[in-house]
């Protein structure tokens, strides 16, 4: 369901409200990117700064939020490492992936990769991402044509693929980097961490309950 034009809708009301009409003016874009550059961060951390310490800490945070974690050298490797954890836990090597990872070598790994938007029936998704945050074991997805959202959130089983230069300190990293790179924000932020779960009933915790129930990350350390 093709939500933006209830979301322009609603941004008009508040704009309306404002006493301001139309669309942001260049003036008003470039005041609010001012404002954003000039705004004081607040207290953080010390987060680690190195790529090995960012790959370390991502992969210690991560494993903590019960995401399984892999490291292969590039990105025509990883296909193959997909297929091992696949095979490892007796799943399908029938897998629907984000039409952005065509290029990989999938046929070769032994892998059957539909490139499309996930269905109902699709038990595995393998994606890559935007970047990734070290400070949470996160996993940081821009929703697009070619990167669709439900790839990570429909598939009982959900395979990340992400490259080693695309881990960042923390949040407010990624939220930088997407407006250095990107500009404008799509449909779609999605951070993702870990398994699905949920602890309504009784307190206790069950995988799963809203989307993936298995997340494996696979680290790219040349890409």
């Amino acid at each position: 369901m093709d939500t933006s034009a209830a979301r322009r809708n609603i941004l008009a009301r508040i704009r309306s409200a404002q006493g301001r009409r139309g669309t942001p003016t260049d003036a008003e874009y470039a005041a609010a990117s001012e404002y954003v550059e000039r705004h004081p961060a607040g207290p953080r951390p010390t987060l680690p700064e190195t790529l090995d310490e960012l790959v370390a800490r991502f992969r210690l945070e991560a494993e903590r939020l019960s995401t399984t974690v892999a490291e292969v050298e590039s990105l025509a490797d990883a296909p193959a490492e997909a297929a091992r954890y696949l095979q490892s836990l007796n799943l399908p090597a029938d897998v629907v992936a984000w039409p952005a990872l065509a290029d990989l070598p999938w046929a070769q790994a032994g892998i059957q990769a539909a490139l499309r938007k996930p269905a109902d029936a699709d038990l595995v998704g393998i994606t890559g991402c935007f970047c990734a945050t070290a400070e949470t074991g996160s996993l940081v997805l821009l929703s697009g044509t070619e990167t669709p959202a439900s790839g990570a959130l429909l598939p009982q089983t959900h395979i990340a693929i992400v490259p080693a230069s695309r881990i960042v300190a923390g949040q407010e990293d990624a939220f930088a980097l997407m407006r250095t790179e990107r500009g404008e924000l799509p449909r779609a932020v999605n951070f993702v961490s870990g398994p699905s779960r949920t602890g309504d009933i009784e307190q206790t915790i069950v995988l799963g309950a809203h989307g993936p129930y298995r997340v494996h990350v696979i680290i790219v350390r040349g890409a």
